[in-house]
């Protein structure tokens, strides 16, 4: 007998998401940053087994878009309220992921529902018990469980229950592929995830980053990103005084991904103005979204 499904995993910004889903698949796919709104994307991760197929989608965190990006952003979300076979809804012990618009269309749904409370290392055992009583009153339906994503607690046993709920079912992607995105995909996160470990305010939010070129020799790989701004100031600062901003965040980003792709590799990264990109439906296509 061999299951597949897809888990698809809902939250507030910030909750812990890309953690839940890299520490359920045992790789990092999803870029993670104490900052809100890390994810942009809707993130598919695979986690294969020789008799199951989990198809993990990691998603943004559900917020009221303020420009055009993030009405992108909440597509994607939206777009995983159609195709799941289970929801996961994770909240944190101390903020309660409180959309009843999503909450009431995955409750109609008639497809089961994974509670998933977040980060209970920061609480008491009272909490957490009062937290998870609460969750099944509201919902009587749901399956409710304490976790910490970030610590691995109680991850096991989220796996073992998504096995039994997932449906049987044939693989729907090649058991060798982990992830429904291309290479240059995770290429370009890696250097925004660092971008944004780098930078304050408004500057990673208004940042995009493609990749131009990519050419794999025997020994080395050749990356050329462009890093897209908003406004010509935010350049100047990304690029930083005599270009030392920039060459930081290159050999963050190098490091990782010489380890993603397990090969050594030159990293070259530009810089360009692309004015107001968030709220240009030309270019937002243009960046995937």
């Amino acid at each position: 007998m061999h299951r597949s499904g897809f888990v698809n995993i809902l939250g507030k910004p910030n909750v812990g998401k890309s953690t839940l889903m890299n520490a359920l698949l045992g790789q990092k796919l999803s870029i993670i940053t104490p900052k809100a709104q890390t994810t942009r994307h809707r993130i598919m991760g695979i986690a294969n087994g020789e008799d199951y197929q989990v198809v993990f989608s990691d998603t943004p965190g559900v917020l009221k878009p303020n420009y055009k990006l993030q009405e992108q952003m909440m597509r994607f979300v939206h777009s995983t309220l159609e195709d799941a076979d289970l929801f996961i809804v994770l909240t944190e012990i101390h903020d309660d992921f409180d959309d009843e618009s999503i909450l009431v269309k995955i409750g109609h749904s008639n497809i089961p529902v994974m509670v998933l409370i977040n980060k209970v290392d920061l609480a008491s055992q009272e909490e957490v018990v009062r937290k998870c009583e609460q969750w099944k009153q509201q919902h009587p339906g749901w399956m409710v469980l304490p976790i910490s994503a970030l610590r691995n607690f109680n991850l096991d046993q989220v796996f073992s229950k998504i096995l039994e709920l997932i449906p049987e079912s044939p693989p729907y992607y090649p058991k060798d592929e982990v992830a429904d995105k291309p290479v240059r995909f995770f290429v370009a996160e890696m250097v925004r995830e660092k971008i944004l470990m780098n930078y304050q305010k408004e500057i990673p939010y208004s940042v995009e980053v493609v990749v131009e070129s990519f050419k794999e020799e025997e020994a080395i790989v050749h990356i050329r990103c462009i890093i897209h701004v908003a406004r010509e100031t935010q350049k100047g600062i990304i690029i930083g005084h005599q270009g030392k901003a920039l060459k930081k965040v290159g050999t963050e980003a190098r490091k990782d991904i010489e380890t993603f792709l397990e090969k050594k590799v030159f990293l070259e990264l530009h810089v360009k103005v692309s004015k107001n990109w968030r709220e240009n439906d030309l270019q937002l296509r243009r960046f995937g979204y």
